[in-house]
């Protein structure tokens, strides 16, 4: 748990369970996730987590644990968010992905906007805002100072139920200025989901669906001009000194990767929950004909895949630690080196997570256990589209690999 320091001036709103604990939070994630498995179909099909799912999420606390606890959330930290994703994820990859990215932006929220914004966005205590990273639709000035935004923004994964949307654009800007993006949020009231999500290889019940603005008024006070949510300066944040927790003043770049092996930990551990119910279960096809966990052969398939899954979760919860020890250690913020040294720890704990589902699970399961549906084929199908995510398939793999180097040698690309 984070330990905060109290700033004055305003009396905190109580959030609905006064004395929960993070580790009770987490416990009722480890409980409910078993509990997504055998929905995970009609997840798909439905393309987002029922409303009974929804409800119970909001009940156990889920959507307050980023949130400031000054506006009635737990704050419960970043250790204590991405274990309740891992949990999720391991039941069901859609459901956990779709939690993770609806629930997650609190916390930038909290370290970017002021006092008058957050006290504004967080009123409702529970909070989810998809985001995307990609500036896109039209800003116009309103006579009043206002943004007035058209356009479409896709892949907005837990649009569902969001009461929020945190995005980039390009704003109209005088003549002879460079475009310079611009980050808002705009309330549930000023856009509408697209039905347009569940045709692409996997994820297809993450809701990342996309989000159409026609004349939606965004507030003065809910955009931050020249900002991207993925290269922000922290060294002096909003949030770290309205609310004395660090927290809301880490890494913004290697936050945004922690989440993601978050992620795909879990599905890895769900495929191997799948994978040891077929060693206990099935038997070899070839003689001598015995339960697969007596056979030497899936003893090393499934010991190799286990000793690489765990391998990565203890990366992940490493890293976790460590973003959560330099975000209080360095009052000055994080320097971009450090970002970039922690994203890569998420890259390679992807890649490991990865690799054994799809070098050790998936080809010795059997035909019949990767038919479409089956749980690991659709571990597979869900790590696979993971995989061509722009964050992970280009900027972890060349950009801030290379970038890395370069801030350690202090050179520019050449």
């Amino acid at each position: 748990m984070t330990v905060t320091r109290r700033v004055p001036g305003r009396a905190p709103t109580l959030p609905p369970e006064p004395d929960l604990t993070p580790a009770e939070v987490v416990a009722r994630a480890e409980d409910i996730g078993p509990l997504l498995v055998e929905r995970q179909g009609e997840t798909e099909k439905r393309t987002y987590y029922a409303v009974d799912t929804h409800t119970t999420f909001k009940n156990a606390g889920f959507y307050r644990i980023l949130v400031p606890r000054r506006y009635g959330g737990y704050e419960f930290g970043v250790d204590t968010f991405l274990r309740v994703v891992m949990a999720l994820a391991r039941g069901c990859p859609s459901t956990g992905w779709m939690y993770c990215l609806g629930a997650t932006h609190a916390l930038q929220v909290a370290t970017l906007f002021d006092e008058k914004a957050q006290a504004e966005l967080f009123r409702g205590g529970d909070f989810i805002c998809p985001a995307t990273i990609v500036p896109s639709g039209a800003a116009e000035r309103a006579a009043n100072g206002d943004w007035i935004l058209n356009g479409t923004f896709p892949y907005c994964s837990g649009s569902p139920y969001a009461t929020h949307f945190l995005g980039h654009t390009l704003p109209s800007q005088a003549e002879g200025e460079p475009p310079a993006p611009m980050l808002f949020v705009a309330p549930r009231e000023e856009w509408r989901r697209l039905d347009d999500w569940g045709s692409q290889l996997g994820l297809k019940g993450s809701g990342s669906h996309s989000i159409h603005f026609e004349s939606g008024r965004i507030a003065e006070h809910l955009t931050l001009p020249g900002t991207h949510m993925s290269e922000v300066d922290v060294s002096t944040t909003p949030g770290r000194q309205l609310h004395g927790n660090p927290e809301y003043g880490g890494g913004p770049l290697s936050f945004m990767l922690l989440e993601v092996s978050a992620l795909a930990v879990g599905m890895a551990k769900g495929a191997l929950d799948a994978y040891e119910n077929l060693m206990r279960n099935r038997t070899t096809l070839f003689p001598p004909i015995v339960k697969r966990a007596e056979s030497p052969d899936f003893q090393w398939w499934y010991g190799q895949a286990a000793g690489m899954i765990a391998t990565a979760e203890a990366a992940v919860l490493q890293a976790i630690g460590q973003w959560s020890a330099q975000s209080a250690r360095n009052v000055a913020g994080f320097s971009r080196e450090e970002d970039l040294r922690l994203a890569a720890i998420c890259r390679e704990a992807i890649r490991l997570a990865w690799h054994a589902v799809e070098s050790h699970l998936f080809p010795t399961a059997g035909s019949s256990s990767v038919r479409q549906g089956e749980r690991i084929e659709r571990v597979w199908r869900d790590m696979s589209t993971m995989h061509s995510h722009a964050g992970i398939g280009v900027l972890l793999a060349s950009t801030a690999t290379r970038e890395l180097a370069q801030a350690r040698f202090g050179v520019g690309e050449r």
